[in-house]
């Protein structure tokens, strides 16, 4: 079982209570605004700052160990507690004849790090997966002169649909970001349609390692109207260093949904709306796939919005038929999916049905967020319960650039893995 918690340390506390005190600095917040953003040709361009600071406690049961030259053993990790700064700085540049050029370096320090970031070498610790390092976040060239249509080269955060398959891996520190060609063309003649093509050739992954990749990527999305969006995707990851080739796939699938965040619905009265999603995806070995395999994933959601309540059920599978040889998600935000304990980053050998309930409310105008999960986790049969997961969630905005947020998950293991209990509290700051 999880071990007694320590306090929160008190520098967490006292960032809190300094966001907190947001009415004494919004009389500064317009002047920030202004000395950050500049004006060239009647097009913005822009200063851009985001500090976050966070605590997080990680306290697990026993795991298995593979020392090297050793017998695999259970062991209990010691408790990791990671204080951690993360500084985005970026300068966009004003709009010069349809050019537009960004450049942002961003980097992590950690004031507490007793914990396993994955490349400190303190294994002994549960894993935080925020290294301390800094960066090189994003550098691009963008290229609007074509009707309807942008061009991107360069490195560059991609966010597609839910992030299921091509994200960001926004929750971490450091983010996620890609050696691109993206090509976005928003066509006005045919309403509500948006295609993006493109071509992945390196991902820069939030622990700060450089992945080579052969990816062409291809999502078409077109809006139902007041009934959702109907989208279709192919993804075809051809992965070139030997240590990642089981990570080589190619996937393609059909999504319809009118849920894109908190609040969306189809309207049947003021204060009452429907939400759904439906999404088939089929995934198979590609290039340098170490096995040869075909498996699915389905994903389906029905939910109902009430006054200032989101009610929703749902459930994903993830297929799998052996070791290398399940449906696998390398470049998603896979946190925001099957439990924030993160215990299922990787698809279990049996795959993994998720079936689970959240709910969402919104307090103060909005500004105040709650959203409470529960997730019951079985093998892709059903037959074999993997263990339950409760999450909860926190958030407070004070005006557009200051937030809050304390966040909490607990993984009772069944059948999979370890009891897992985490702990977040955080504070932002972004222009």
């Amino acid at each position: 079982m999880p071990r007694q918690q320590k306090k929160i340390p008190l520098s967490v506390a006292l960032l809190t209570l300094s966001v907190a005190s947001h009415s004494a600095l919004a009389g500064v917040t317009q002047e920030v605004e202004d000395a950050l953003n500049f004006y060239h040709y009647g097009k913005n361009g822009a200063v851009k700052i985001d500090l976050n600071t966070r605590y997080e406690n990680v306290n697990q049961g026993d795991v298995m160990t593979k020392p090297i030259g050793g017998v695999p053993a259970k062991q209990q990790p010691d408790t990791a507690n990671a204080v951690t700064s993360r500084l985005r700085l970026g300068l966009l540049s004003p709009v010069f004849h349809g050019l537009q050029g960004y450049a942002e370096y961003e980097g992590v320090y950690a004031m507490d790090s007793n914990y396993n970031s994955t490349v400190n070498g303190k294994s002994q610790y549960s894993t935080v997966a925020d290294p301390y390092v800094s960066e090189l976040d994003q550098l691009w060239l963008s290229y609007a002169g074509f009707a309807d249509t942008i061009i991107k080269g360069g490195r560059q955060r991609i966010k597609l649909d839910d992030d299921r398959f091509i994200g960001n891996v926004g929750w971490r520190q450091l983010e996620q970001t890609y050696d691109s060609v993206l090509i976005t063309h928003n066509n006005q003649q045919l309403f509500g349609l948006t295609v993006n093509v493109g071509y992945m050739g390196n991902v820069k992954t939030f622990t700060s390692t450089t992945e080579n990749i052969n990816a062409p990527i291809l999502n078409v999305n077109y809006k139902l109207g007041d009934y959702g969006n109907l989208v279709g995707y192919g993804y075809w990851l051809g992965y070139t260093e030997q240590e990642n080739y089981n990570k080589s796939n190619q996937t393609y699938g059909l999504r319809v949904t009118n849920y894109q965040k908190p609040g969306d619905s189809f309207k049947v009265s003021d204060n009452y709306g429907l939400l759904y999603t439906a999404e088939w995806s089929i995934q198979s070995d590609y290039q340098n796939s170490l096995q040869k395999y075909t498996v699915n994933r389905f994903n389906l959601m029905g939910g109902l919005t009430a006054h200032m309540f989101t009610f929703q059920g749902a459930m994903e599978q993830l297929d799998g038929v052996g070791q290398n040889k399940t449906f696998i998600t390398p470049l998603g935000t896979n946190h925001a999916f099957q439990g924030w304990a993160d215990l299922f980053l990787v698809t279990p050998k049996d795959g993994i049905r998720d079936v689970f309930g959240t709910i969402i409310t919104s307090l103060d105008k909005g500004n105040v967020a709650l959203t409470g999960v529960y997730h019951a986790f079985y093998d892709d049969t059903g037959s074999v319960h993997y263990g339950d997961e409760w999450d909860f969630m926190a958030t407070k905005k004070f005006g557009k650039h200051y937030s809050v947020l304390a966040k909490y998950a607990y993984y009772n293991a069944d059948q999979y893995n370890t009891d897992t209990q985490k702990i977040w509290l955080q504070g932002n700051i972004s222009f």
